[in-house]
């Protein structure tokens, strides 16, 4: 099947068009990076702006890059939450539309799917991961363990309380003057950083659950630059790999206990923070030394982008019951727990 994904949940318009549910033929992006950064975040209002005007620019470049025109698309998947609602809908009724012109079948989606199914795409990891899984989703809004049995079947195991990791890069960066997006800033610097200069607390780090918290994290690093003031040189990178460790420590602790408490020999890292090159190192030698597989997917699968829909959409629109939607909301296919560790499969709204 080939299908069209839209993803336009926060700051990045973007279409794909996907083979087979695996295949990438197209990928556009548009980021929002340079209209964001002056505020240190991102600002809703001009998030959903500017996707309504570059969305029309992606969708042609994404047909484009794959040499097809939109009458040889045969079904459609797009984002529908969790999101910035103002964002969503610019991605939802360009589906719909498309779908209603076209007469063909469109399914709602859940963005944290995509990122926990990511790996499952043909590209530049050795292998994909066979299901179960556990998924470590790591980004700025959302900081979530699940145990991945399989397409449309999670198991939410624990999240974070407060703010996610992402969100306290993006914060503590703030707090140094770095720019936008603070987790690439942060993690330059600490590479030239001593990870032990400075000891930071591991928030929940005794905790007997899979549930994060960061902002604690945050504050202390808020009590560090008030009782010390901005650091320079050497002495913005010790921080740096300091605050960067104390978060990876965290995330691989409970990632690490879960994939033992349930028995899982998979890991598998999603989400923007899933670039970090810090994570990612630690990761590997985490994985290698219990004998546990790790995959990450390529940095560009990580950050949002609607490649990461497709192996969903095409899981979700070969279900019976995918509709063009018209006339009523289109809903996610999806009844991905968010809210709840019930283990809860998918179901197909009509």
């Amino acid at each position: 099947m080939l299908v069209m994904t839209i993803e336009s949940s926060c700051d990045e318009t973007s279409v794909a068009l996907i083979k087979d549910g695996r295949q990438i033929l197209a990928n556009a992006v548009a980021s929002q990076i340079p209209i964001h950064r002056r505020y240190g975040g991102v600002v809703p209002e001009l998030a959903s702006r500017n996707h309504i005007r570059d969305i029309h620019q992606v969708l042609n470049e994404a047909l484009e890059e794959a040499n097809l025109t939109l009458d040889q698309v045969e079904g459609f998947g797009v984002t529908c939450g969790p999101g910035l609602v103002g964002s969503l809908l610019v991605g939802i009724e360009t589906a719909r539309a498309l779908a209603f012109a076209l007469d063909k079948p469109v399914v709602g989606l859940n963005h944290l799917e995509g990122h926990l199914t990511a790996v499952l795409l043909e590209g530049d990891q050795v292998a994909n991961p066979t299901f179960p899984y556990l998924g470590l989703i790591v980004s700025g809004g959302h900081t979530d363990l699940y145990i991945v049995h399989g397409l449309g079947d999670y198991e939410l195991l624990g999240r974070t309380r407060d703010d996610a990791a992402g969100e306290a890069f993006d914060k503590v960066a703030r707090m140094l003057g770095q720019p936008y997006p603070g987790g690439v800033a942060i993690d330059r610097l600490a590479k030239d950083g001593c990870p032990d200069a400075i000891e930071f607390p591991r928030p929940m780090w005794t905790r007997k659950n899979f549930d994060f918290s960061f902002s604690g994290l945050k504050t202390a690093v808020a009590q560090h630059i008030d009782a010390h003031g901005i650091p320079e040189g050497q002495a913005l990178n010790d921080l740096c790999a300091s605050f960067q460790e104390a978060v990876v420590d965290v995330l691989l602790f409970k990632a690490l206990n879960a994939c033992e408490t349930h028995t899982l020999k998979r890991l598998v890292l999603s989400g923007g923070v899933a670039c970090n090159s810090r994570l990612r190192q630690r990761a590997a030698e985490a994985c290698q030394a219990r004998g546990l597989e790790l995959f990450v997917a390529p940095p560009s699968l990580c950050t949002d982008n609607a490649a990461m829909l497709g192996p969903i959409a095409e899981h979700y629109l070969q279900l019976e019951g995918a509709t063009h939607a018209i006339g009523h909301p289109i809903r996610a296919q999806s009844s991905m727990p968010l809210g709840h560790s019930e283990r809860t499969p998918a179901r197909t709204h009509r």
